[in-house]
């Protein structure tokens, strides 16, 4: 298609229209530009010797005088009999209402239109029905987004009329492609046992989710504004019956299912842990059977407890090859930035670098994974407006790693659980933040710091999967997803964290520090750094059984 463009009037202000054009050209369309303040004789004239399928007009002043030129524009337009060109306009929202009366502009962009609906327009997409502009599945929503991320929030209010209300207004705002729905603790844990449940912390963490029907009149308010996706946390036990009720009332996006928690490793589950991690593993088949996406959120878990950097990695390696294992083939990664607290945005970078170098070395023609970055929920303080900056800044450090999805976390949650107008709010920051990074970003592998610290991560992080791995009896099949070779892992402190002393499972005695932005495991007599290979020996590890020949 060829497109031409050009500020009209008096108007000197081309940065709208030359971001129209470059976003044109990115697309594939022939543009022309015609510069500023271009008087509508030429215009006319120009659009006579070029033939554009398409004429992009640009006007920012008053309103007043926007009147009078949209009135010559149109005479022009029909004396030239043009009427059948595709004309849009860019403008202020002032300007927008007196256009809106002259009814000759396709469509009209202003200062509150986003890159989104300028690719929506520009691939057609505004011509097909709400439900077409917006797919009901994660990986179409992904592609015809792209190179725009999606975005996910949690949502959950401990009033259920006031969660359906809430969702409602998220989805007409049409901020949000991703509604995550947080069940209170008793939904999590007994909503198919409700004889369990503790009445007395209803809304405890969440939406009171008691029926079927409540997530039907959730997914029933989300079914307007852009039509946004919903999905469910997979609850603590009877994750199966959970999976098949979420299929059915929300169409669940996607899985979020951890490895080793939500067990009696963390006290969100009375399960004990091989129990957990069989049944976990057994909610992750069941997606890939339903061709659900999933996601193990196990990684953070052990980062916002205090391990060091090394264990996340590691465990960010073997939740997406247990994903592979069980059959999944969209894998949804998650990098949860600034955790633990006092992460360094370079060290950040660095672990998720590797993090994303080895899940993705996994990837063949049956298995992907999409990238999902997000800020860290202890990141925030609870000072408001500081929570806005902590909000901005995660985004941005973030969008460094090209995601797929964004998950926004409202900048008041370290204060309270966000409301329907708090989620819009933060959706709004972040959509700015992503705005002005697609316009280009430094390669943090440039750094020679952020590329080191990868690389040793990875080192460390294979010893460690390595390590585990040799716990297995010798007649399993695959020790990487073994239940029993991961219980000996944590019993023995392969698999450990600071704040899993006194824990009735694990051992509890790992000892870390935050140093120059990085979590490292130190030495707990001396408290001076140590690698990972020196503290698998103080645990009593052969090392040397499990090394890689030189070279």
């Amino acid at each position: 298609m060829k497109i031409l463009a050009a500020a009209i009037g008096n108007d000197v202000h081309v940065a709208g229209v030359l971001s129209f054009l470059s976003q044109a050209e990115a697309e594939g369309h022939e543009t022309i530009f015609l510069g500023p303040a271009t008087p509508i004789e030429v215009l006319i004239e120009e659009v006579k010797k070029h033939n554009p399928d398409m004429i992009g007009v640009s006007y920012r002043l008053t309103a007043e005088s926007a009147e009078g030129l949209f009135a010559e524009l149109q005479r022009a337009i029909r004396s030239e009999g043009l009427q059948d060109k595709r004309w849009v306009l860019g403008c202020t929202a002032p300007v927008e209402r007196v256009a809106q009366r002259f009814g000759m502009f396709e469509e009209i962009f202003t200062g509150f239109s986003t890159a989104d609906d300028t690719l929506a327009y520009l691939r057609g997409r505004t011509q097909l029905s709400f439900e077409e502009q917006f797919p009901q599945d994660l990986v179409t929503r992904v592609n015809v987004k792209a190179p725009v991320p999606i975005l996910r929030h949690h949502f959950g209010l401990p009033s259920l009329e006031e969660t359906i209300e809430g969702v409602a207004k998220i989805a007409e705002a049409r901020v949000l492609d991703v509604i995550s729905l947080g069940p209170d603790q008793n939904a999590q844990e007994s909503f198919f046992r409700p004889s369990e449940m503790r009445e007395y912390l209803v809304g405890d963490g969440g939406v009171p989710l008691r029926s079927r029907e409540d997530l039907e009149q959730i997914y029933a308010a989300s079914r307007r504004g852009n039509y946004p996706l919903l999905r469910c946390y997979s609850g603590t036990r009877d994750l199966l019956k959970w999976a098949e009720m979420l299929e059915d009332t929300i169409n669940n996006a996607w899985c979020a299912t951890p490895l080793l928690w939500y067990s009696e490793l963390d006290g969100r589950s009375k399960r004990p842990l091989e129990e957990a991690i069989r049944e976990n593993q057994a909610n992750h088949r069941w997606h890939a059977e339903h061709g659900i996406p999933v996601e193990l959120n196990e990684p953070h878990h052990w980062s916002l407890r205090g391990a060091h950097d090394t264990i996340a990695v590691a465990m960010a390696y073997l939740s997406a090859y247990n994903a592979k294992a069980a059959g999944v083939k969209v894998y949804v990664a998650q990098y949860m930035l600034n955790t633990p607290l006092g992460t360094s945005p370079r060290n950040d970078l660095a672990k998720m670098l590797a993090k994303i170098e080895l899940v993705e070395s996994l990837h063949d023609q049956d298995f992907y994974s999409l990238r999902q970055v997000r800020p860290g929920l202890f990141s925030y303080p609870p000072d408001l407006d500081m929570g806005k900056g902590q909000l901005a800044s995660s985004i941005y450090t973030g969008m460094m790693l090209h995601p797929h999805i964004v998950h926004v976390v409202g900048y008041c949650e370290a204060d309270h659980a966000a409301t329907a107008e708090e989620v819009i709010e933060s959706c709004k920051m972040a959509r700015r933040v992503i705005h002005d990074c697609l316009q280009g970003l430094p390669d943090p592998l440039q750094d020679k710091a952020v590329w080191q610290r990868k690389e040793e991560l990875i080192r460390e992080a294979r010893l460690l999967v390595r390590a585990i791995a040799s716990l297995a009896d010798s007649d399993v099949a695959d020790p990487l997803t073994d239940p029993k070779t991961y219980v000996r892992a944590v019993k023995l402190g392969l698999l450990d964290a600071p704040h899993l002393r006194n824990n009735s499972i694990a051992r509890g005695e790992l000892k870390t520090r935050m140093i120059d932005g990085a979590c490292v495991a130190v030495d707990p007599d001396t408290g001076e750094p140590i690698t990972e290979e020196m503290r698998l020996e103080m645990l009593d590890f052969d090392v040397e059984s499990i090394s890689l020949p030189a070279g």
